[in-house]
């Protein structure tokens, strides 16, 4: 993404709405990654006061819109696409949402409205773990064949496992270059990837770490 952390407002930034609100601590990671403020402010998530929210909120640096109530963040979307359209403006829009997201309405309506306006510069990223916040997502509503739902509605559709960062590269490569409709990546990935204890489990969702947790959890993390 074209962004400048110095310039939050920059007017020619690409924008990201991430959908599923509750991604928000990997947002705020990666945002003091790139220095749009320091990292000590990561330990104030969800206190009082703090900038770090339990959803995304504008209160933060680099933080485009508030988000959280799920359905709604591709509409979002498409309204800056459009936007820039208007405005004359090259920016590209990225939506991170959920696969359990896909059981509102709502998102399949923004879908067929980016078709229809041939928004190419919106790039949906739909990550497709299996597991809601319930349960599987195929026990909760059915999303197969998931694909060529989306290509019905008209979307160029990209399929790639979402672990893999040259995967992910190239897939954000192949989005720039199509200029005649919006696309869409679905990103297979595993709830809780490296987590042995996790992994798979719907209730990776809300999970709370006890100290033992924690420092087994960073164990398996820092394996080659």
């Amino acid at each position: 993404m074209n962004h400048r952390p110095e310039d939050p407002t920059w007017s020619d930034r690409d924008r990201l709405v991430l959908c599923k609100g509750h991604a928000a601590p990997a947002l705020y990671a990666t945002l003091a990654h790139a220095g749009y403020f320091d990292q000590g402010t990561l330990l104030s998530l969800r206190k009082t006061g703090s900038i770090l929210q339990g959803h995304p909120a504008r209160v933060t640096p680099g933080v485009d819109i508030s988000t959280g109530s799920l359905g709604q963040g591709l509409s979002i979307a498409n309204g800056m696409a459009l936007a820039a359209r208007l405005d004359g403006k090259n920016y590209r829009v990225f939506a991170l949402t959920g696969d359990g997201e896909c059981d509102e309405g709502q998102v399949w309506e923004a879908a067929m409205t980016a078709s229809h306006l041939g928004l190419s510069n919106v790039t949906a990223i739909i990550d497709r773990n299996g597991v809601q916040s319930d349960d599987a997502t195929e026990k909760i509503k059915k999303k197969e064949p998931l694909d060529r739902k989306w290509r019905s509605f008209g979307w160029q559709v990209l399929e790639i496992d979402g672990h893999n960062f040259i995967q992910i590269h190239h897939s954000f490569d192949v989005a720039e270059w199509t200029t005649d409709r919006p696309t869409v990546i679905i990103a297979r990935t595993v709830k809780g990837k490296g987590l042995s204890f996790l992994e798979g489990d719907a209730n990776s969702h809300n999970a709370s770490f006890s100290e033992e947790d924690l420092d087994w959890a960073m164990d398996e993390l820092r394996q080659p």
